[in-house]
């Protein structure tokens, strides 16, 4: 009995240790930088709680006309969508041993595409615009991710070399088309999308409050639990899993390598190019020409921070959203 209890244990502690693993590696955040605060002689609970004030976790003094609590909240989770979903990119391709650092370049593509194929189409009803807009960044970021993965296979060029040239090409190359046909003179950034191709419902009144409601976030969570089903569950997954963990064991029990190398780079890409798309046209609706979106690096740091486990990415994209959304609101510390 004892035996069988101890296997019972193992299994639900193996299951669920990556998640409380990431939940501690956030708790130990938020303690360390409380320290740091203290040695710089500020206050950390006035400091997090303007973070919270930011976000629209917490209430701020007074707001501007027509805004409230809400509008902050739901411009932090218009945010906390495409961060999240980049992590679980760069979490694919890392749990199949392969560094993505190509996640930025991946969604300006996907973006760019489903901004010009589809965002400026004003025919298009919004039942068929929206689909069209997550298709086109699903084949765009997939389409790019099997590439690096096809390059990284067949001549053994290292995914990180490849994915930063590529991530200049992709800036330069959209840069120039952006530049010469779809710039706005005035912002000199690219024009705005419809709103019925637009992944983000705007002027959305909530308790009388305008707020901006993200269709992405549920696109988002889903696929959190989605890529942690297919590695847990799989077969899929545990090729992948066995690739990353030792290519040579990986192909002498029958798992075909350079097949998993190619499918965790497209899968990477996949979620990448929704990241593209529910940032490029949600979040911003505009792209500025040749930037990469720091977002696409951030991603790594929250997957890291949660673990690489889907689920426990979740906790890590919300603390980090957090101080990025809630830093736009300065405060006095002390």
């Amino acid at each position: 009995m004892k035996k069988n209890n101890y296997l019972l244990s193992s299994r639900l502690t193996g299951k669920h240790s990556s998640v409380w693993v990431s939940v501690l590696t956030i708790v130990l955040t938020i303690i360390t930088a409380g320290i740091l605060l203290l040695l710089m002689g500020k206050n950390p609970a006035a400091a997090f709680y303007s973070f919270l004030q930011g976000c629209g976790l917490a209430p701020k003094e007074n707001y501007g006309g027509g805004s409230g609590m809400l509008s902050d909240l739901s411009d932090f989770l218009n945010y906390l969508a495409p961060m999240l979903l980049a992590a679980l990119a760069f979490i694919v391709a890392f749990k199949a041993g392969l560094f993505n650092i190509g996640i930025a370049g991946q969604m300006l593509l996907s973006g760019f595409l489903a901004t010009a194929l589809v965002g400026y189409s004003k025919d298009l009803p919004a039942g068929i615009a929206r689909p069209l807009v997550l298709v086109t960044g699903i084949a765009a970021g997939g389409l790019m991710g099997a590439l690096i993965g096809f390059l990284k296979y067949r001549f053994n060029i290292h995914e990180v070399v490849s994915t930063i040239m590529i991530n200049y090409i992709i800036s330069y190359s959209t840069g120039f088309f952006i530049n010469n046909k779809y710039v706005d003179m005035l912002t000199r950034t690219s024009r705005v999308c419809t709103p019925q191709s637009r992944l983000t419902l705007t002027n959305v009144q909530i308790a009388g409050v305008s707020c901006k409601v993200p269709l992405g976030l549920l696109i988002a969570v889903v696929m959190a639990f989605l890529v942690q089903f297919i590695f847990d569950r799989t077969t899929f997954g545990f090729e992948l899993k066995a690739v990353g963990m030792n290519r040579q064991c990986a192909k002498y029990i029958g798992v075909g390598v350079g097949g998993s190398i190619v499918a965790a780079m497209a899968f990477s890409g996949v979620l990448a190019g929704l990241a593209g798309v529910t940032y490029y046209l949600g979040y911003t609706n505009t792209i500025i020409p040749k930037t990469l979106v720091g977002m696409g690096y951030d991603s790594i740091s929250v997957a890291l921070v949660g673990n690489s486990s889907p689920v426990g990415s979740i906790f890590a994209a919300v603390i980090v959203s957090i101080f990025q959304q809630g830093c736009m609101l300065p405060v006095a510390l002390t």
